[in-house]
């Protein structure tokens, strides 16, 4: 007889697949008490190491605008062409532990903290456009698939093909991962990207709907699976490596900043859900837009001190970049933070690398590893001490949602096939060859009844991106 699902405190749970949101597009309900029991048990798994991200190497530098992008937003750091922003980035592995090769098959992390004169923005994004999952539901079990069998103690390809011949959103991230670009020559030779959708206003209280694009200035450079297997052997740190030691020569690693700009009502007549972390807008209807140059080219004094304590989170943005409806980034606005509350403490952001260069005035008090006092006199407000004051300046405009709350189905109406099959036919016969040999190889030994569902979600991007992966794995479609 099957269990029921429950939550901690035993209660039945009704739908563990889908989020509750306003509308179908619309953002998530606070009052989904399983997904915030999910996502905050999920945070607090592993200690002290980051559940995700856990293997990283970072390094200072700047951000300089060279192209007047005011109209769309009103955010201080592109304020004037020339203007220069110090920042940190952090770059990082996805599902492996701290003492993994750099050089392992996975998404990297490629997140930026920007010291702006009107607070920290954290840009937290990945090497890829797209993700694995739309909904945050999903999340920690997608990443407990990616990580060790909890009764072995060893990574386990079938956990993960089980997984996946269930989750045909993940196609897209999947057909990314497995192909040339799935192993980066370490960080300076990858993009980066925000990947989900954000939002800029400007000062008229217009709002328009970003994606952010960060291009390698050195170019794209990747790894074959046979040397990086070689170098996970000989030279784990590699990628971290690469990147302190070209700093030290002044080989300082660019990045050309680009966005792509969706006008706010586009997003009710679009022929895709904007707002869905699976896909990308096409650059024949948004084409991406110039906006800057971001430079690396001062290394961390203390390792432990800027790259492990740096604590990231979409939900730091300054006025004029907002956040959207896209679920995954509503899990992430509440995730991120409260897991470096639980790795870091509750003062995290009084840590030097994560601290404001401007001044902070709150009425926050107390708390493991309190570093500094807020100039305000007592910690409550309103008061008649002359504390810091509300400021409606920097109101952000309302945004426009509608719909029934309810757990809607992202996958009813939705095509998880035509992108990834779009970029397949982008490659070439080698890299076709070469990416589905890698995904054969990650199956042999798997039971038929594992590998046969994923093969029929790869043919319904492609009949020859299936055909291919079955021939490879001896299987007769």
């Amino acid at each position: 007889m099957k269990k029921t699902l429950t939550t901690a405190s035993g209660q039945p749970v009704p739908e563990n697949q889908h989020s509750l949101s306003a509308g179908t597009r619309g953002p998530l309900l606070l009052q989904d008490i399983h997904l915030i029991e999910k996502l905050a048990h999920f945070d607090r798994e592993r200690v002290p190491e980051r559940v995700v991200h856990a293997k990283g190497s970072g390094a200072h530098g700047t951000f300089t605008v060279t192209h007047d992008i005011t109209k769309y937003t009103r955010a201080a750091i592109f304020s004037e062409v020339g203007k220069k922003t110090d920042l940190f980035l952090r770059f990082s592995t996805v599902a492996g532990e701290k003492g993994s090769a750099d050089t392992e098959r996975d998404p990297r992390g490629f997140a930026i903290k920007f010291y702006t004169e009107e607070g920290i923005w954290d840009m937290v994004g990945n090497n890829t456009p797209v993700f694995f999952e739309r909904d945050p539901m999903k999340f920690p079990d997608f990443i407990h698939s990616q990580k060790r069998d909890p009764r072995t103690g060893y990574k386990n390809p079938q956990r993960m093909w089980d997984y996946w011949a269930k989750s045909p959103e993940a196609l897209h991230q999947m057909t990314i991962l497995f192909s040339d670009r799935g192993i980066p020559d370490g960080y300076r030779f990858m993009n980066g990207y925000g990947s989900h959708t954000f939002s800029f206003w400007n000062k008229n209280g217009e709002r328009f709907w970003i994606k952010f694009h960060f291009k390698s200035m050195q170019g794209i450079k990747n790894l074959s699976p046979e040397k990086a297997t070689a170098l996970a052997g000989s030279d784990p740190d590699y990628a971290g490596c690469d990147l302190f030691e070209a700093i030290e020569r002044k080989e300082f690693p660019k990045w050309a900043l680009k966005i792509q700009v969706m006008p706010e009502m586009d997003a009710e007549t679009y022929h895709l859900n904007p707002f869905d972390l699976t896909k990308v807008w096409p650059h024949k209807d948004y084409p991406l837009i110039d906006v800057g140059v971001l430079e690396l080219n001062r290394n961390p004094e203390n390792y432990f001190a800027e790259v492990e304590q740096a604590a990231f989170s979409p939900s730091n943005v300054p006025p004029g970049i907002g956040f959207s409806p896209d679920k995954m980034l509503q899990g992430r606005l509440f995730s991120y933070p409260d897991t470096q509350r639980y790795r870091i403490g509750a003062n995290y952001q009084q840590l030097p690398i994560n601290r404001p260069k401007n001044s902070v005035n709150n009425y926050q008090r107390d708390g493991a590893m309190r570093l500094h006092d807020s100039t305000a006199l007592d910690n409550y407000e309103p008061n008649g001490f002359g504390g810091p004051l509300q400021d409606s300046q920097f109101a952000e405009p309302p945004l426009r949602i509608s719909g029934y709350a309810d757990r809607h189905n992202s996958h009813t109406g939705n095509d998880d096939y035509t992108q990834a099959g779009n970029l397949y036919r982008m490659f070439s016969d080698e890299q076709k060859d070469r990416l589905t040999s890698v995904i054969a190889g990650t199956m042999k030994g798997l039971p038929e009844a594992t590998i046969r569902p994923n093969i029929e979600s790869f043919m319904k991007c492609d009949a020859d991106y299936g055909q291919r992966i079955a021939r490879k794995v001896g299987i007769k479609v």
